[in-house]
């Protein structure tokens, strides 16, 4: 197996002041490509901790990333650090110079001093091109491993990656058979209780699953091998009818499996919403093909009294659902109603007919989680509706406290 790491360099990386999507960005570029990273690591501007990382990478790894300390200025240490973990000593590459005076003179200036560092490798490297920057990047071996030096700037880095150490991992290493990834979205249970469903299935080798929670949803990931696109399907499926209830999507967003939803159905929606602040709507209007069918909307603050000042939350969810679809003349509207303690409710107007819900929250969420979580409710139901699902299940963080459907017969009749 091709062991591949990326290194991260710079105090700002390190202290957190800037987010490394470099890194982010790599691992799943190399992953898509077939070359799967088996580690990540990050040192500050410190000579000797960079040398010790170059050196511990080397005689754990196959190919090395390195990422940043390019620069013309004094805390840029890693061709230097390079240098020193390969005992060979820095020398000018007159090619390079060439390259830094042609890109101040064609701005009209003259090259600055403190660039010609820039020019400075270790022995032995392979320069690898950077067309829009000043930073060289360089291959060059350390203990018969493959490290890539390459600059921080994002638009330089990707593109260096894409153009040619991609290809020239491709040459030195095209035995290598990669991994494919099917995403299955879910909303409203747990890892565990995913587990529990999942733990019984027998992969074959060279497939496993994995998880990745984050508010509000949970991935179940099946890796396999690139290519085995039949066995990978068929376990898709084995895998979704065992978690079917709380899959929102599968191999893309939730956000954009309604959108093709909404553009298959070509039904107009419209909004109103007392406790998620117009994040519902920029949910839908942020989806281009949901967008299209968006009607009106409004936002109302948590004092207006909806419906009758004695009805229950539903009720008035309802009659504001009902309202919402009249005024707007849509053939849906969707309402997500005022939060009373832990409570709020959601309601969805249709052709069909009017679903209305009351959950509660059965743990603490900050005022921004329970904005997310009730506009997942909400856009569940819209998807429920468009895809002809059961329109109440159970999720793991809220009890249902009501739900009611009204069928379209019963609200001509009242």
């Amino acid at each position: 197996m091709l062991k591949i790491a990326m290194l991260s360099t710079g105090e700002e990386v390190l202290h957190g002041d800037i987010v490394d999507t470099n890194a982010a960005w790599l691992s799943q570029r190399f992953f898509e490509k077939g070359y799967s990273l088996s580690k990540r690591s990050t040192v500050g501007d410190e000579s000797q901790a960079l040398v010790e990382e170059l050196l511990m990478l080397s005689f754990n790894s196959d190919v090395v990333i390195v990422n940043g300390g390019l620069g013309p200025t004094t805390d840029d240490l890693s061709a230097q650090a390079a240098a020193q973990a390969a005992d060979v000593n820095l020398v000018e590459f007159p090619e390079w110079i060439e390259r830094l005076e042609a890109f101040f003179a064609a701005r009209g200036l003259t090259m600055p001093e403190s660039n010609r560092k820039q020019a400075m490798l270790p022995q032995g490297s392979l320069l690898i091109d950077n067309p829009v920057g000043t930073a060289c990047g360089f291959k060059l071996k350390i203990n018969d491993c493959d490290f890539y030096f390459t600059p921080g700037v994002p638009s330089e880095f990707k593109m260096m990656v894409d153009t040619q150490i991609l290809p020239d991992l491709k040459k030195s290493h095209s035995q290598v058979v990669g991994m494919d990834c099917s995403k299955l979205h879910t909303f409203g249970t747990s890892e565990s209780a995913l587990s529990d469903a999942l733990d019984k299935v027998q992969l074959p080798e060279g497939y496993m699953l994995g998880y990745r929670s984050y508010l509000p949803y949970i991935e179940v990931k099946l890796f396999g091998p690139k290519g085995d696109v039949d066995t990978r399907i068929k376990l898709l499926q084995l895998i979704f009818k065992l978690i079917e209830p709380n899959v929102v999507s599968v191999d893309e967003s939730m956000q954009d499996h309604v959108g093709h939803l909404i553009l298959d159905k070509k039904l107009s929606i419209s909004t109103a919403e007392q406790s998620t602040q117009g994040c519902l709507s920029h949910w839908l209007h942020s989806n281009e093909r949901a967008a299209d069918y968006c009607g009106h909307g409004w936002v109302l603050g948590k004092r207006v009294e909806v419906g009758q000042a004695d009805q229950d939350s539903l009720a008035a969810a309802f009659a504001l659902a009902g309202a919402t679809k009249e005024k707007c003349a849509t053939d849906i509207s969707i309402v997500t109603g005022r939060v009373y303690e832990k409570s709020f409710s959601v309601a969805i107007s249709t052709r069909e007919g009017e679903w209305g819900q009351t959950l509660s929250f059965n743990r603490q969420f900050s005022a921004d989680d329970q904005v997310l979580l009730i506009t997942t409710v909400a856009a569940d139901m819209l998807r429920r509706y468009l895809a002809a699902k059961p329109m109440f299940p159970n999720y793991s963080s809220l009890k249902r406290e009501k739900e009611m459907y009204v069928p379209q017969s019963a609200i001509q009749t009242e």
